[in-house]
């Protein structure tokens, strides 16, 4: 799941930077399909962090403050955090900010993927030492969360939060800062996996039961009519809002996401083994997602391609153009790999 959602964000970013505008026709199927599952690519990568995290955490039964996991996590915060900004520093000179302009300033503070996983982690470790204090059902802890993140967002847009908080803060809370994934509602999608990993701790043998598979499914389903049927009841009572758009988004998004979890387990059962790549591109996840961003956008010190070739490809060489980049996130994965058996059997030798 993990090696899924990090290619199919490498294949959307780099349609979405190259494709030709004269293109983005949603009455074209091609676009409206790519599209509409390009926002399901997000919560995706995630709910999965959510899930690999929490699963890890619970899976060491020590106390809190004794569990290396809490550790680790707050490293990979810090991680996250640092290289999603190092990805949008606004300048080559790291010493010298006199030529960056406002609003290369305002593109630095824009809460991005990594930002938003990051503070999912957090949260995560902030809800699981108040369950463990407090005697909470971690489930409960977790579902709580997940819903109070969601569904706050009617509350926080409405706050103008660059009034009570410096930007880089504010951009935490809503979008009015230019941020893609602010904490409300995204880090709901984290904490919603928080939920999954928990469940995958208590009930280890799980994934290899074709009963659990099909209960994701169906719930996947049930979840995306719920959400047809909300947006239905929504246009015909002309109650189409921000808000009202948002929670069907969030209905729907989540729904694809269980769904999507169910089918993989279903595949995971019928597969005697999981291809190796699969595995070891699960594991670079970041590395991936840093580099491709660097390869498509560039950095401060390095030009990316869309400098050059921004929206100026037909659909089909967009296509062509995410294949090869995919190729080569998928082939520097197994050069690192490689790299590391020869340096393992050396140690061994």
């Amino acid at each position: 799941m993990r090696a899924f959602a990090v290619l199919m964000m490498v294949q959307g970013h780099t349609i979405d930077a190259l494709l030709s505008n004269e293109f983005r026709d949603y009455n074209h199927t091609g676009y409206y399909i790519w599209h509409t599952f390009r926002g399901f690519t997000a919560p995706t990568f995630m709910f999965i962090s959510g899930v690999v995290f929490t699963y890890l955490l619970r899976l060491n039964p020590k106390p809190f403050f004794y569990n290396p996991r809490v550790q680790k996590g707050f490293i990979r915060f810090l991680t996250l955090i640092i290289i999603g900004y190092l990805l949008r520093f606004p300048t080559y000179n790291i010493f010298g900010y006199y030529e960056v302009t406002h609003a290369q300033w305002m593109g630095f503070f824009k809460v991005d993927a990594l930002h938003l996983i990051g503070c999912g982690i957090l949260i995560i470790l902030i809800v699981t030492y108040l369950a463990e204090e407090f005697k909470i059902n971690h489930y409960i802890a977790y579902i709580f969360s997940s819903l109070l993140l969601f569904s706050m967002i009617f509350i926080t847009e409405q706050i103008n939060w660059s009034n009570f908080l410096p930007i880089p803060f504010a951009a935490y809370f809503y979008t009015k800062t230019g941020s893609f994934f602010p904490i409300f509602p995204w880090a709901g999608y984290v904490l919603a996996g928080a939920v999954f990993g928990n469940y995958l701790v208590v009930n280890p043998d799980s994934f290899s039961k074709r009963k659990f598979s099909i209960l994701l499914i169906s719930i996947g389903i049930i979840s995306i009519v719920l959400a047809e049927l909300f947006n239905y009841y929504v246009k015909v009572n002309n109650l189409k809002t921000a808000l009202t758009v948002q929670y069907y988004y969030i209905i729907e998004r989540t729904g694809y996401v269980i769904l999507l979890n169910g089918l993989m387990s279903l595949l995971a059962q019928r597969l005697k083994k999981i291809p190796e790549i699969f595995k070891q591109i699960g594991t670079h996840t970041l590395l991936i997602y840093a580099v491709h961003i660097v390869i498509l956008y560039g950095s401060a010190w390095i030009p990316g391609v869309s400098l050059f070739l921004s929206k100026s490809f037909s659909f089909g060489v967009s296509i062509f153009a995410a294949v090869c980049l995919i190729s080569l996130m998928v082939l520097m994965v197994f050069v690192i790999e490689k790299r590391k058996s020869r340096k393992r059997a050396a140690t061994i030798a």
